[in-house]
């Protein structure tokens, strides 16, 4: 065992001895990233200097941004009031049509017995009660747009409260209309009888209706030339008493025949006609007061 030990140590000291170094190998030296290197001198960003030198972009010249005031026909709630009249009475129409084609003939008819033929078995209710409130609308549309042209004083709190105030003046001009209703329905029944009675109201009922469908094509003129507001107002004004004159004619045949009743007439009109506008138009300003 000894010899066999002996024999490889030999062995491995003459393979040792014989393993020869190159002496024609390079050495070479690492190469460091500059970050990495202790020794580097690290220059200025030429980048960032260039960057500097660009032109840099100019402002475009612009004029002071101008306050839009809140309008009328830009009040999504105003606008949604008086689209809601009209569907109402698309809605109604199936239902009611006879009636606006007998609109003409309620308001001037003062034939006591109707004809035969004529069917009335319909139910009107929907439909007047649609072009009733789609007349208020309207007229509150208007009267807004009136208070603002011509009551300077109000304009901050129209503006202010725009839905506020459309709703207040429909429901001063459905107050309106149901008192007038009223009224005309006891001045009938006091001075003649039920039949002329029902013939007056519903002259009344027509006219007022028939004022809604003709005030929203005055109204939309105010969407194609707002300067026109004026010569709108006027027109909005002259329907109304149109309707109203129309209205107290067929009064006036009903009612007065002979020369007593012109005593009677000129007594209705100051005291059911005349009064109660001008009792409206100082409502309304006391409620323009009151919001404000």
């Amino acid at each position: 065992m000894p010899a066999n030990i002996a024999h490889t140590t030999q062995q491995l000291a003459d393979t040792t001895d014989t393993v020869a170094i190159d002496s024609n190998a390079v050495l070479l030296e690492p190469h460091y990233v500059a970050a990495f290197d202790s020794t580097a001198v690290i220059t200025a960003d030429s980048t960032a200097h260039s960057v500097t030198s660009l032109p840099t972009m100019r402002q475009p010249a612009t004029t002071a941004a101008t306050h839009i005031a809140p309008a009328l026909l830009h009040d999504s709630g105003a606008m949604a009031m008086m689209l809601a009249g009209l569907l109402l009475i698309l809605v109604s129409y199936r239902t009611g049509y006879k009636y606006i084609e007998d609109i003409f003939h309620n308001m001037f008819s003062t034939r006591k017995r109707e004809n035969l033929f004529e069917d009335h078995t319909m139910n009107e209710t929907r439909i007047l009660t649609a072009l009733t409130i789609n007349t208020c609308i309207m007229e509150a549309l208007l009267t807004f747009v009136a208070a603002f042209h011509w009551m300077p004083q109000f304009r901050p709190s129209l503006q202010a409260s725009i839905l506020t105030h459309v709703g207040a003046f429909a429901a001063v001009a459905m107050i309106f209309y149901l008192a007038q209703l009223a009224a005309y329905n006891v001045i009938g029944i006091v001075f003649s009888d039920r039949e002329n009675t029902k013939l007056w109201t519903d002259g009344f009922k027509a006219t007022h209706s028939l004022l809604g469908l003709l005030l929203f094509p005055v109204l939309a003129i105010l969407f194609v030339a707002p300067s026109l507001t004026k010569v709108t107002l006027i027109c909005a004004i002259s329907l109304y008493f149109c309707a109203r004159i129309v209205f107290i004619s067929k009064g006036f045949r009903i009612f007065y025949s002979n020369l007593p009743s012109y005593v009677y007439f000129i007594l209705y009109l100051c005291a059911v006609e005349i009064v109660p506008i001008a009792v409206l138009i100082a409502g309304i300003i006391s409620l323009c007061n009151l919001l404000q």
